[in-house]
């Protein structure tokens, strides 16, 4: 399983995002955050970030996708 270390998270609808360096940076670089670092186009997010950090926020990214948001 992976490890959490030295991962960077970002708010979304439903929790926090753990993303790696370069994810986290990207999404910075686009803008996608707002002051309070909360993603609100969690679908721009999805296509943003690496497989790793799709897989490792599997279930929360499952459940935005079962929730009709």
């Amino acid at each position: 399983m992976a490890a959490s270390i030295g991962r960077k998270t970002v708010g979304v609808s439903r929790g926090l995002m753990m993303l790696c360096d370069t994810c986290h940076a990207q999404v910075i670089a686009d803008k996608l955050t707002n002051e309070k670092n909360f993603v609100a186009d969690a679908e721009t997010l999805f296509d943003t970030i690496c497989f790793g950090c799709t897989d490792i926020n599997r279930p929360l990214i499952d459940d935005m996708a079962g929730s009709g948001e």
